[in-house]
């Protein structure tokens, strides 16, 4: 059941301020093209429960690029994951189809690291 008076997702309910006007920060962040962007590419299993995953860092751009970088990639080796903080977890150990398929797409500055 849904709330009839529930605050707005900025977290401003009411002001009694007559003067108030709430200036939205639009902090977009520009997405630099796939030569630019330096991803790094590592095996991780640490407080995985042993269990091994792709880890790709080193992306700079808006979290909705991440997330669609993200989908590319899980969708490409065939497996589940998650794009966030930056970084994208593909699970099992993908590293070589990763580089490979960042390598095909304009990613030149990626590597294998660890």
């Amino acid at each position: 059941m849904a709330k009839k008076n529930k605050p707005d997702n900025r977290g401003f309910v009411y002001s009694t301020d007559p003067g108030f006007s709430f200036e939205e920060e639009s902090a977009e962040v520009e997405t630099p093209p796939p030569a630019l962007q330096k991803l790094r590419i590592w095996l991780d299993t640490k407080q995985r429960a042993g269990k091994a995953v792709t880890l790709i860092t080193g992306f700079a751009g808006s979290a909705a690029d991440l997330e669609e970088l993200g989908k590319k990639l899980k969708s490409f080796c065939g497996s589940g994951g998650s794009a966030k903080d930056g970084e994208i977890l593909v699970q099992g150990d993908h590293r070589d189809k990763v580089l490979q398929w960042l390598l095909k797409n304009g990613f030149t500055n990626s590597k294998k690291a660890g």
